[in-house]
């Protein structure tokens, strides 16, 4: 996957699924959320994709003791919703906007498939992305059942590396927009837990942070 968020095996996603980021476009092609907005409930026909232009967007459901699950939490330059592509009725989770301003560009299903077939490169990309969500998905889902949470805390460090981190010598540079509450969210754990085990990975040597980025040594990704 490229370095960046925004592109996907040199297909510039964001460009393509939002043409209209001129101001006079800006009011009417911008959908806006307040943090806590919903922004689709399961259910619910499956018409559009959409793209983050701002903020932030959790996907989630509820387990049968009503307890919040954390699929996925996308920032600027992400899409969800895409599953609408494979034929998918209606929405399976709950997508909610988490930041006090979340922008998004919603594209109608019948306008994604006109451009997937004008452009082919874009079309097998979505469809790669589409796929690589699911087992990123079904991978975060299994460590919830399996794994104790320092491991799901490694191994999703270890997945952010792999995806964006940069290489300086020993160790990989993660640039991300995640909070501790995220991270909590992410691995099924409360946000104390995780600032513990952040404290003790650094402790350990193993990684140093701070709100936007996290040093990681190479061992981890190894």
């Amino acid at each position: 996957m490229s370095r960046s968020i925004w592109c996907f095996e040199d297909v510039n996603l964001f460009s393509i699924l939002c043409p209209h980021k001129l101001k006079e476009y800006e009011k009417d092609h911008f959908d806006g959320y307040k943090k806590g907005d919903f922004i689709y409930f399961p259910e619910e026909p499956s018409k559009s994709i959409y793209m983050v232009s701002k903020g932030k967007v959790k996907i989630l459901s509820y387990n049968k003791d009503g307890e919040e699950v954390v699929k996925a939490i996308l920032g600027k330059g992400e899409i969800f919703g895409e599953k609408a592509v494979l034929g998918e009725q209606k929405r399976e989770d709950y997508a909610q906007a988490c930041t006090s301003t979340t922008e998004l560009c919603p594209m109608q299903l019948p306008d994604m498939y006109e451009l997937m077939r004008q452009n082919e490169r874009f079309g097998l990309s979505i469809y790669k992305l589409i796929g690589f969500r699911i087992k990123k998905m079904e991978r975060r889902l299994e460590a919830l059942l399996f794994k104790d949470v320092k491991t799901r805390l490694i191994d999703f460090i270890k997945e952010l590396a792999e995806e964006n981190g940069i290489k300086n010598n020993d160790q990989f540079i993660i640039n991300h927009f995640y909070t501790q509450k995220d991270f909590a969210d992410l691995i099924g754990t409360k946000r104390e837990t995780v600032t513990r085990l952040f404290n003790e990975l650094r402790q350990e040597g193993l990684l140093d942070y701070s709100r936007k980025e996290i040093r990681v040594s190479s061992s981890i990704v190894a």
